[in-house]
C-alpha cells in the first residue's frame, strides 16, 4: 500500500468515526428534547388554564 493510499484509508476511517459520533450525539440530543417536551406537556396538563386568563382591575 502506497503512502497516499494509506493516508486516504486513514482519512476515510476517521471521517466515518466522526460521522458515527455525530449521529450518536444527535440521537442523544433528540431523546433529551423528547423528554423535555413530555415534561412540558405533563406540566401543562396539570394546569390546563394556567396562563390563559388574565384578571385585571382598573
Amino acid at each position: 500500500m502506497s503512502p497516499i493510499q494509506l493516508q486516504q484509508a486513514v482519512n476515510i476511517s476517521l471521517t466515518k468515526q466522526v460521522q458515527e459520533t455525530a449521529q450518536a450525539q444527535a440521537a442523544t440530543m433528540l431523546e433529551g428534547f423528547a423528554k423535555t417536551q413530555q415534561n412540558i406537556q405533563a406540566a401543562q396538563a396539570a394546569h390546563p388554564s394556567l396562563g390563559k386568563v388574565l384578571d385585571v382591575k382598573v
